[in-house]
């Protein structure tokens, strides 16, 4: 596709906002973009004929000829996501339009001395098993942990054991890809804005429950990174400085009450009526906590009384921190994410109080949206990095979004 470089970054413009927005007319492009109908025209006429855009329905009109509606091809583009766990890989294939195309899970062990090795076979296994149409743009990375910025991608992830990782560098350096690295929940947060119900909200929180807690802050539609890429780690708030050792080195944070080892602590300590968990199938397995929060969540939903209790008050904790969170950040919407969404109904029994009680005047009707969740979530989340660098006028996805954006024009040459 020839033009120059404005060209070019009017193109992405235009696919930027059919990406957020939806289809739109070519009249509503130029208002949008403050272009000419002459320009939309021309430029919506060489994305047609590349591939990139295709006519849908008539939008019905108050009088004079129905507009014609543009919408974005998903098959224009896509992208490899990836989650890096303490103990395994999941990685997806993403189109352009958030269809998940494939996934494939391999089991890693981040503390290992080759792990960024593995975890660079891994991905190059999948690119190449996926090579073809559409087009790859880039890969993208989540990781639970800071990471230094989304271009250059230096991880600091304590659960992984990972210090000054350079995981953008050395894929980079393997795949000779475009490559966006990010703290696993801020990614989440790029897919809700692209895919989710960010598309209508340019303020709001992320909080995601499982394994541990994490938050991500959207402000004015882009995500609040902070000085050094560690915004959001809301699972080491303070809560009580006589509370239970966290991960972080620290005692009494948020995630050692309400992560999944925190719960499972209350549990086995018998917290709650009736100390009637010792007997619970699958609570003991001290190897697979997920499945073991599981467990504590099908004996709760069955009637067993202490269960009920462990996430009542596991929620509380979680909805005093929220609202918290909510009075400082003035959110217009708050969506619960991760593995423990499973249980929400559990949790919600001790959040819902706590969290309006806690609420400053004014916020106390902010609606709390529970979404979906499944295994593949987390990497679709990664995917987002790379499917969102299109539609990223701040520029946080730096030179590696100018190359993705620049392999997204090129496609269509």
């Amino acid at each position: 596709m020839a033009g120059t470089d404005r060209g070019d970054l009017t193109r992405t413009a235009i696919l930027a906002l059919l990406g957020t927005v939806g289809p739109l007319s070519r009249s509503e492009m130029a208002r949008e973009l403050d272009l000419s109908p002459a320009t939309v025209t021309q430029l919506t006429k060489e994305l047609i004929g590349h591939g990139m855009l295709e006519e849908l329905d008539l939008k019905p009109s108050r009088g004079g000829r129905p507009a014609q509606r543009l919408g974005l091809v998903g098959s224009a583009g896509r992208a490899l996501g990836v989650k890096v766990t303490a103990d395994h890989l999941v990685l997806v294939d993403v189109r352009l339009d958030g269809e998940v195309l494939g996934s494939w899970e391999r089991p890693h062990d981040p503390a290992a001395p080759d792990a960024l090795e593995h975890l660079a076979d891994a991905v190059e296994s999948v690119v190449r098993e996926i090579s073809g149409v559409p087009p790859l743009l880039g890969v993208g990375v989540g990781v639970p942990g800071s990471v230094d910025d989304q271009a250059v991608g230096t991880v600091n992830a304590p659960t992984l054991g990972w210090q000054a990782m350079p995981v953008g560098e050395r894929l980079r350096r393997r795949l000779r890809l475009p490559v966006l690295v990010e703290n696993d929940v801020n990614a989440l947060a790029a897919a809700e804005r692209l895919y989710g119900r960010g598309r209508t909200h340019s303020d709001f929180l992320v909080v995601t429950i499982g394994r541990g807690v994490g938050a991500a802050i959207v402000a004015d539609g882009r995500v609040y990174r902070g000085a050094r890429g560690g915004a959001g780690e809301f699972g080491h708030l303070p809560v009580d400085a006589e509370g239970p050792p966290c991960g972080c080195g620290a005692r009494g944070c948020l995630e050692a009450f309400v992560g999944s080892a925190g719960l499972l602590a209350a549990a086995r300590a018998g917290k709650g009526p009736g100390n009637g968990l010792a007997g619970v199938d699958g609570l003991a397995d001290v190897h697979d906590p997920l499945g073991a929060v599981a467990a504590l969540g099908r004996a709760a939903a069955g009637g067993d009384v202490a269960a009920r209790e462990v996430f009542a008050e596991a929620g509380a904790i979680l909805g005093r921190a929220t609202a918290g969170l909510i009075n400082v950040v003035d959110p217009e919407v708050v969506v619960v994410l991760g593995e423990g969404t499973a249980d929400w109904p559990l949790w919600r029994a001790g959040f819902e109080p706590a969290l309006r009680a806690q609420l400053y005047p004014g916020r106390r009707d902010i609606s709390v949206e529970v979404e979906s969740w499944d295994d593949t979530s987390w990497a679709q989340g990664a995917a987002a990095l790379v499917l969102a660098t299109p539609f990223d006028s701040a520029g946080a996805a730096g030179e590696q979004g100018r190359l993705v954006r620049a392999r997204l024009i090129g496609a269509g040459s």
